[in-house]
């Protein structure tokens, strides 16, 4: 599966906040073996050049940037966000995030179909940070979405795959559609799992960040994403309501009563 036109090697994007330095942003980066790293626009001055050792250690890495809209509460704000990512990091790819409730960080959904379609028409390659929600999906499909990224919890909360019928429905309905689990995600299960549902890929961050060795839990999810996506294209078996003996009971030996 491409997204855009690129293909990565790995299934795994990973975010580049929280972490303790950027020393082990790097090892975690090159443990995962990622090529997608979603970094977040710095609002400072450009002639302070600040935050100028942080862009060096990404590019150093040679990963693919994709720049987001974290933080943005409004159309307007999202919009003008994505247009000063473009020019700082030299992309037309953005992660679009429009927040609407500030305890959960749950998408606006309305204003991001909004933002989407000024975004798509502007140039721009939309990465769009959505609940699991199929109209909202089909909407941003037609503002010229070519990706979705519905949540798996609030962003931070490392629940999981809170709405597994959900995230399955979505999977079936868009069977065509690159499609990656954003947020939410807490240990290597979750995100085997995910790629189990058929998802192509799975984006996180705070796991990873927060963890107590970053590196050795991005390589877990490297792991993890890995055999999710084996298991899937090796077709399991589907769950039972009964039990089945795994050894068959015909030659079975006979004993009578003694």
């Amino acid at each position: 599966m491409d997204f855009y036109g690129f293909e990565p090697t790995s299934r795994l994007f990973l975010g580049t906040a929280q972490y303790p330095s950027p020393a082990v942003l790097g090892e975690a980066i090159r443990a995962s073996g990622v090529d997608i790293v979603t970094v977040s626009l710095r609002r400072e001055s450009g002639a302070a050049r600040a935050g100028q050792g942080f862009w060096e250690l990404i590019r150093s890495l040679g990963v693919r940037v994709l720049p987001n809209t974290a933080g943005c509460h409004s159309v307007r704000e999202a919009v003008t966000t994505a247009e000063m990512a473009r020019e700082v990091f030299e992309t037309d790819w953005i992660k679009l995030e429009v927040i609407g409730e500030d305890d959960t960080l749950q998408p606006d959904v309305f204003g991001l179909v909004e933002a989407a379609r000024i975004l798509t028409d502007s140039g721009f390659k939309v990465f769009p940070y959505t609940t699991e929600d199929l109209v909202v999906a089909e909407r941003l499909l037609q503002a010229g979405c070519e990706v979705l990224m519905p949540w798996g919890a609030p962003i931070g909360s490392g629940r999981g795959l809170n709405n597994v019928f959900a995230l399955r429905a979505m999977r079936a309905h868009f069977p065509d559609v690159p499609l990656v689990v954003d947020a939410g995600i807490g240990l290597p299960s979750h995100a085997a799992a995910a790629m189990e549902l058929g998802y192509d890929a799975v984006l996180l961050n705070t796991a990873v960040a927060r963890a107590g060795d970053p590196a050795k839990m991005a390589a877990a999810f490297a792991q993890a994403v890995a055999a999710g996506r084996a298991a899937r294209q090796a077709d399991p078996m589907e769950p039972r309501d009964m039990a089945e003996p795994s050894t068959p009971v015909i030659g079975r030996a006979v004993l009578g009563d003694a």
